[in-house]
């Protein structure tokens, strides 16, 4: 399993979403109740309890919560963005 964050996404999470040097930021899974599968990621500033999945990016870490990690199922994720919008592609 591996957590990349692009340049794009991190210039993001900086500029639109204002997150500051030094901040810890956890991906987390949500139910959604709809679509194909119910479940999407979501993110929040947060302070690790039992991280498992970590990556530096600039000066943000990025991270995932040991019950959050079956979604990746030994997957990739990458987190992009695409114009103004945060896109998590897992292969």
């Amino acid at each position: 399993m591996e957590l990349t964050v692009t340049p794009a996404a991190l210039a993001c999470f900086r500029n639109e979403w204002a997150f500051g040097d030094g901040e810890q930021i956890r991906v987390f899974v949500r139910y959604i109740s709809e679509g194909d599968p119910p479940f999407a990621f979501g993110i929040t500033r947060d302070v690790p309890l039992d991280a498992v999945l970590t990556t530096a990016a600039g000066p943000l870490t990025f991270y995932m919560e040991r019950k959050d990690i079956w979604f990746l199922d030994g997957k990739r994720l990458t987190i992009d963005c695409h114009g103004e919008e945060v896109v998590f592609l897992v292969v």
